[in-house]
């Protein structure tokens, strides 16, 4: 396996990472627990999850199946877990979104879930536009500060997000952001105009979800193999150029604005 450094920080993480959002809506827990005990056998020491992940009425499925199987397996410390809060819970007006409120209420609940003392990288699953980045701040240091929270990255912001979110916690003399997770492969390309340029001007790095498009661009949907052979594999020229002609870039390619300007 091999490991990378998560954005601008220390910590290091394997180059895959284990996305569980098919735990508990198509898979049960003992097969989701079999794809963590392979993942773990391989190195892989990145696992995602969230709290909407597997649920039907705010149960938070995939969360518990993971905290269940840190119960049977044992591998918490040795395991760098990523969360996201945002999705609504319940129907009640200030469970969902990311208010300080809800942020902090949904981080012990994910606590709870999760059967662990902290989370590793404590993700906003979505932009609200509509919450100051002062109160979004202030919940997510608490946080901090109290040890249940290593580290903090988005999900689904545009690249001027980025920029607003960091420019508001350096005033505060916060880490801030420090990845993006975000839909990037063959067939979206989108993140390629000004969501990468500002993550690598930011020192916030990339974690891309759907790499192969829900299976479309693997041929088959298959488990977890696939993606660590691609660690192995290193095209050439040749096929790049030809992957660049079945699934061109947005505009003329490369970052905004060149790619619709000169």
């Amino acid at each position: 396996m091999e490991y990378t450094r998560l954005g601008r920080t220390g910590l290091l993480v394997s180059r895959i990472c284990l996305g569980t959002m098919n735990f508990g809506w198509q898979i049960g827990e003992t097969e989701s627990h079999a794809i963590l005990d392979r993942a773990y056998e391989k190195g892989v020491n990145f696992v995602d999850t969230a709290t909407m992940y597997g649920r039907e009425t705010g149960d938070g499925l995939s969360e518990r199946f993971i905290g269940r199987w840190f119960d049977k397996a044992g591998h918490r410390d040795r395991i760098v877990l990523a969360t996201k809060v945002y999705a609504p819970m319940t129907e009640r007006p200030n469970d969902g979104g990311l208010s300080a409120r809800h942020i902090i209420a949904a981080c012990e609940a994910s606590l709870r879930r999760l059967r662990t003392d902290w989370i590793d990288l404590y993700q906003m699953h979505h932009v609200q536009r509509d919450i100051p980045w002062e109160e979004i701040w202030q919940a997510t240091e608490t946080l901090v500060v109290q040890g249940k929270v290593r580290y903090v990255g988005s999900s689904n912001f545009a690249g001027w997000h980025l920029a607003r979110a960091q420019a508001a916690a350096e005033r505060r003399n916060f880490l801030g952001l420090v990845s993006e997770q975000c839909k990037y492969n063959l067939l979206t390309r989108h993140v390629e105009l000004e969501v990468l340029p500002a993550a690598i001007e930011l020192g916030i790095g990339i974690l891309p979800y759907s790499p192969l498009h829900f299976g479309a661009l693997s041929g088959a949907l298959r488990q977890l193999d696939l993606p660590l052979a691609a660690l192995r594999t290193e095209l050439s020229a040749g096929t790049l150029a030809r992957l660049e002609e079945l699934f061109p870039p947005v505009g003329n390619g490369g970052p905004g604005p060149e790619a619709w300007a000169w």
